[in-house]
């Protein structure tokens, strides 16, 4: 096996390497075509203009129920000179949608017409020529240009074609596309339960995912199971695939620069690399390639890196193949709820939550990892940074392209501060019941969560503060940090606060003061948490240096990221709610029962989306729904405290 490790060639920018594939691949020429029903036509691409065969309608047709008459027949009816006229001979009643009769040329609606007896009517006024009525030919002329070649059909066209007596098209084939994914890691989920999952191995997603996005930009993919590392191999299926007439090819894994990275050599190999390396993030290791005048690519194995790759180079060769115009999202002036820092020389991607919050949409940044696939399905929207930027200020316009409709963003409520798990189960009971809502939480930790009620970037934020004076909670963070703002104290929960440690407890923990033990490692939670404020206040207690604690320095944000490092072994214990503890299957040592509550702006509460909220946080669904997670009280849910 050849283990020789790649070494990257020049990167290139987005921009450059963009070109590059466009230029190389100039002719989109190469598509065969198909004839295909209208009704099956949707989506697809004309091969050829389509011209009418009949005229739509086909008749003239009465626009009106009334009566069709000869417009001459009626000149000089006025109301004080009414003129009478003969049933079957010089007006003859229709429907709306009638042949019009042989010799009429206008219609009289039902309304304007006095009917005398069965063979005689009267009218108080004259028609004009062609009056309600639709002429043959009004919409569509036979032999007239219904879409032009390289015209994408959509749901609207196909009743323009039907009416024009055309009931199939001539389309051009759908750029097929091979994908494969490599790695001797990957499992399939359709053979394996996710019990079954032993550590190394990685359920393969990416296949399935770029697959989708290939339909959606209107080509047709076909998925090569799983290839294992192996050069020979992979360079094999690859042959195959130019020689079976695949458009495409795309390889997902083994572009980076590893020793067991086989995308540059198979590319190498077959044909010639034209790029190796994009300054862009995620993305960087894609590798785009020339096999027998078809383009390879080698696309990064991390999930958000394979999608990226695939929007900006694949998708628009695609396009191109089908001689169509590229699709841009649409965007909107967003403001950073805090600073994003950049690398220069790197055009970065960032996903990130919107919301509006006042007149402003605010953007909070989601984690950065491109191996982290919700950090996509999460996402809004996406600001890009360019390549000669450092980053981008807190509350510094900037343009985000858009995920969602901006209609949906709007419904966004915006909730920034502690994280507790019953955020969730609101999130999905909000939407359950307002489906036209959003709950969109980032967690700061609670002192981040009213200094995002500060600086005005969300409608309200999650807060467990202790006042170690008195044991309250919030009120005095409240009044010290948010002098001036009138705000609106709502109790969520009361939870189980404690220590969370492995099945059965295997280093036998008791409680914080085991943190002084040599042999006990800890994984905190961060700065400005009401969790990380108690446990120093209970470390300052038992007189225990948290410099002399293993792992102190090591945090997580979440209750739930806690819980998953301590099952994982990356720490012997961490203090989280009792419904992390019991969702990971650890076991929970009770430290304190702990005060969770809203902290809304008096300038939000009034507002209809925060009074659903509300009222949702007030339904017994609700708390039955929370108070089965485990760990939790909901006595004082959805009630006022008063400041």
């Amino acid at each position: 096996m050849n283990s020789k490790r790649n070494i990257y060639l020049k990167k290139k920018t987005l921009a450059e390497a963009r070109q590059i594939l466009l230029e190389h691949f100039p002719s989109p020429e190469i598509l065969s075509s198909e004839s295909v029903e209208v009704t099956d036509a949707v989506g697809r691409v004309l091969a050829e203009p389509v011209f009418a065969k009949i005229s739509s309608p086909n008749f003239h047709a009465a626009a009106m129920d009334g009566v069709a008459v000869r417009a001459q027949d009626t000149f000089g009816a006025s109301e004080t000179r009414s003129k009478r006229l003969v049933v079957n001979k010089e007006a003859f009643f229709v429907n709306t949608g009638h042949v019009l009769p042989e010799g009429t040329n206008a219609v009289i609606m039902i309304e304007d017409v006095n009917i005398i007896d069965n063979d005689h009517l009267e009218i108080e006024g004259p028609a004009f020529p062609w009056q309600h009525v639709r002429k043959m030919g009004e919409d569509i002329v036979a032999t007239e240009l219904l879409f032009p070649q390289n015209h994408m059909i959509t749901p609207y066209c196909v009743g323009a074609l039907i009416s024009g007596g055309v009931y199939s098209v001539n389309v051009k084939k759908r750029p097929e596309i091979l994908i494969i994914p490599t790695g001797s890691e990957l499992v399939d989920w359709r053979n394996i339960s996710p019990e079954q999952l032993k550590p190394g191995q990685v359920l393969e997603t990416n296949s399935f995912v770029l697959g989708k996005l290939a339909e959606a930009c209107g080509a047709k993919f076909t998925r090569h199971k799983e290839v294992m590392d192996d050069v020979e191999h992979i360079k094999t299926v690859v042959k195959n695939a130019i020689q079976e007439g695949f458009h495409i090819i795309l390889t997902i894994g083994g572009s980076s620069a590893g020793s067991e990275d086989y995308s540059n050599p198979v590319i190498s190999d077959l044909g010639k690399i034209l790029v190796h390396g994009i300054t862009m993030m995620p993305g960087k290791p894609l590798i785009i390639g020339d096999i027998n005048n078809q383009p390879a690519f080698g696309i990064p194995g991390f999930p958000v890196s394979a999608i990226l790759a695939f929007e900006q180079f694949v998708a628009p060769l695609v396009r191109k193949m089908l001689n169509q115009p590229e699709i841009e999202r649409s965007s909107a002036k967003v403001y950073p709820t805090r600073k994003i820092a950049s690398k220069l020389g790197v055009e970065e991607f960032i996903r990130v939550k919107l919301g509006q919050v006042g007149e402003r949409i605010v953007a909070t940044s989601l984690p950065r990892g491109a191996g982290m696939i919700t950090s996509i399905t999460h996402a809004d929207g996406i600001i890009r940074i360019s390549n000669n930027s450092e980053g981008i200020d807190e509350n510094e316009p900037v343009s985000a392209e858009l995920l969602r409709p901006l209609s949906s963003i709007k419904n966004t409520i915006v909730v920034v501060g502690s994280h507790d798990n019953s955020l969730d189960i609101l999130a999905n009971q909000l939407k359950a019941t307002h489906s036209q809502l959003t709950l969109s939480s980032s967690h700061v930790g609670s002192m981040g969560g009213l200094m995002a009620i500060k600086r005005g970037v969300c409608h309200l934020a999650g807060s467990h503060l202790l006042d170690i004076r008195d044991g309250s909670y919030n009120i005095s963070y409240i009044k010290r940090y948010l002098p001036g703002i009138s705000v609106k104290l709502i109790n969520l929960v009361f939870r189980e606060q404690g220590i969370m440690v492995l099945p059965g407890n295997p280093k036998g923990i008791k409680g914080i003061e085991d943190l002084g033990r040599d042999d006990v490692a800890i994984i905190n939670r961060q700065k400005g948490s009401g969790t990380r404020i108690l446990l120093d206040y209970r470390l300052e207690q038992l007189g225990i240096d948290p410099a002399g604690i293993k792992g102190y320095e090591n945090d997580e944000f979440t209750h739930m990221s806690v819980a998953a490092a301590v099952l994982s072994g990356r720490a012997d214990l961490g203090l989280g709610i009792f419904a992390a503890a019991k969702a990971l299957g650890l076991d929970f040592i009770p430290v304190v029962t702990e005060q969770y509550d809203l902290v809304i702006p008096t300038l939000f509460f009034e507002t209809k989306n925060i009074q659903i909220l509300i009222d949702t946080i007030k339904t017994n669904e609700f708390k039955s729904q929370v108070e089965a997670l485990g760990g939790y009280d909901t006595r004082m849910t959805g009630e006022e405290i008063q400041l």
